[in-house]
């Protein structure tokens, strides 16, 4: 492990806080004229349509109906490999869900949330031969303005074989992002919010891969430059006068269990594209560009070396009675309506088994999301709960590893509480007392964090972390804390409720609440749950054109 690169994620940690009379650098205002167009494409390229486009090929696939509950343990079924079985994932986890207008602005939303709905991440589809798409092994873009792959890369069949075994119902999934559509934004910040995004990404396609009886797995095995070269990210010259993509990380979609990849496979998969057929140039997002040389620095100190020795798995924790509760509602559904909340009533109440049961279901499981991590949690919650019937206000911890209880607390003011609030659950109550004021404060003195039923920070175990697992694993700990927000979304929508992920947050004024004195752990990311309050001057459309001639849901989005 380098020192200096230990350093520079410290010194980026600390240099992009938020402080009450000063926030991390940004140019402070929207420069509209370098906005970065919503969508990347790659021009000259063969496409594909996806299901379930009308355009498309549906293979004679019927897939199966599942309620959100079920998504806990995996179908007993899983669906064949098919064109439109990637397609049904697909638009289950990063298509558009929605278009909404306010004249004259009219703009898309995704199912996969993001800081400021500007979507860094992209999304590339690696698989062999396909039915409906090509009779060879290929690379694909996902666009999912159209909801259709774009055909990067073809290559060997044999060498396809010779990286996956005897595998048939196998691909990939490979996540990347582009720095510059938050950094438009939110300056120097921008690499938190690009890796708790992913995170969002990488929950979003574990949920949508169980709809079909899938497992996704991310896979460590797949080295920064390795991941650049599977999705031809470091082919300089198809990104001319194009902003480049950062690596994330590789998902293996696979009804098996699990799926490890070694070294020699990956090696094999890496060869067999770099000696692909290539085509398509990736389109400019931006004429104009600011550069943050923080982001640069960072993403260099942080980027992955390839792991074969993955962590043991936590002890499993009691299952909660109320994990498996709520209404069956129709999961793909679910995920299409998730939208974040721009305000709550700040009067509506939750029931306490609702409550008790969101947090059971971010609790670590052999369900998706969390079977798709290579790494035990790293992620606690502390709460600031205001409007739960039968729990107390006051501030709540939830550790979701009980291993890590002594630590959490010897970091932590002497004076809190720590009462056992469940009895099942690792839910502790640290004080009596109204905190919205104080939830509110700390979230950048958002209204939204204390008019909700209840909000909450995400502290990840910092230091030993990144000394155990090296300074790459500062992007795994964003990773989590969106993968916990995306479980939160979900289960907020099954509630009749609605969430909001908070980037802006006052960093340091988190950890003096706790008292924590050191970098053992910190706050990453913020979010609250509540009763949505619409605005009335916003019109909603489907998220597709074939879905606006669907009378169902065309009806479903004029009464929503």
């Amino acid at each position: 492990m380098s020192d200096d690169a230990l350093d520079s994620v410290y010194r980026y940690h600390d240099g992009t806080k938020h402080h009450v009379h000063r926030f991390a650098r940004s140019l402070g205002y929207l420069d509209w004229a370098s906005q970065p167009r919503p969508f990347r494409a790659f021009a000259e390229t063969p496409t594909v349509p996806l299901y379930p486009s009308p355009d498309a090929v549906a293979d004679d696939y019927a897939p199966t109906a599942v309620t959100f509950a079920e998504l806990g343990p995996r179908l007993a079924t899983a669906a064949p490999l098919c064109a439109a079985l990637v397609g049904d994932v697909l638009r289950h986890s990063l298509g558009l869900s929605a278009w909404k207008q306010a004249d004259p602005a009219r703009w898309p939303l995704r199912v996969n949330p993001s800081s400021g709905n500007l979507h860094p991440t992209e999304a590339y589809v690696v698989c062999g031969p396909l039915p409906s798409v090509a009779e060879t092994p290929g690379v694909y873009h996902y666009a999912p303005d159209r909801h259709l792959l774009e055909q990067r890369c073809a290559f060997d069949d044999k060498a396809w074989r010779d990286a996956v075994g005897e595998q048939p119902d196998v691909l990939f999934v490979v996540l990347t992002s582009i720095h510059w559509r938050e950094a438009w934004k939110y300056g120097e910040r921008a690499f938190r919010y690009c890796q708790h995004d992913l995170g969002h990404a990488v929950a979003a396609v574990s949920f949508a891969a169980a709809l079909v009886g899938w497992r996704a797995t991310m896979l460590p095995a797949f080295s920064h430059s390795a991941i650049a070269a599977l999705a031809g990210l470091d082919r300089d010259q198809d990104f001319i006068d194009a902003e480049r993509e950062e690596p994330g990380c590789v998902i293996a979609l696979s009804v098996r269990d699990s799926l490890q990849m070694s070294e020699a496979m990956v090696q094999a998969l890496v060869l067999a594209v770099a000696w692909g057929r290539w085509s398509g140039q990736a389109s400019q997002l931006s004429e104009d560009h600011v550069t943050w040389s923080f982001i640069d620095e960072v993403a260099t100190a942080t980027e992955q070396p390839a792991r074969t020795a993955l962590l043991a798995t936590p002890p499993a924790l009691p299952s909660h009675p109320d994990a498996a509760r709520g209404p069956a509602v129709d999961a793909r559904a679910l995920v299409l309506q998730r939208r974040s909340a721009v305000a709550f009533d700040g009067r509506a109440t939750l029931d306490r088994a609702t409550f008790l049961g969101m947090l059971a279901r971010v609790l670590p499981a052999a369900a998706p999301p969390w079977d798709s991590a290579w790494w035990t949690p790293r992620v606690h919650l502390v709460l600031f709960v205001h409007r739960v019937d039968d729990v107390a206000p006051g501030v709540y911890m939830l550790v979701r590893d009980p291993r890590v209880l002594d630590q959490l607390r010897a970091a932590c003011r002497q004076e809190l509480m720590w009462e056992q609030a469940d009895e099942l659950l690792p839910l502790w109550r640290l004080s009596h007392q109204d905190a919205r004021a104080m939830a509110a404060r700390v979230s950048c003195n958002q209204d939204i964090a204390a008019d909700s039923y209840f909000s909450l920070g995400m502290l990840a175990e910092f230091d030993e972390s990144l000394q155990t697992y090296g300074p790459s694993f500062y992007r795994q700990l964003f990773w989590e804390t969106g993968m916990v927000g995306q479980a939160l979304y979900l289960e907020a929508e099954a509630a009749g409720a609605r969430a909001t992920g908070i980037g802006c947050f006052f960093d340091d004024d988190v950890h003096e609440l706790l008292g924590f004195t050191s970098h053992a752990f910190q706050s990453l990311y913020h979010f609250t749950v509540g009763a949505p309050v619409d605005d009335r001057r916003l019109t909603i459309e489907p998220g597709y054109a074939w879905e606006q001639r669907d009378p169902l849901i065309a009806a479903e989005f004029q009464m929503g």
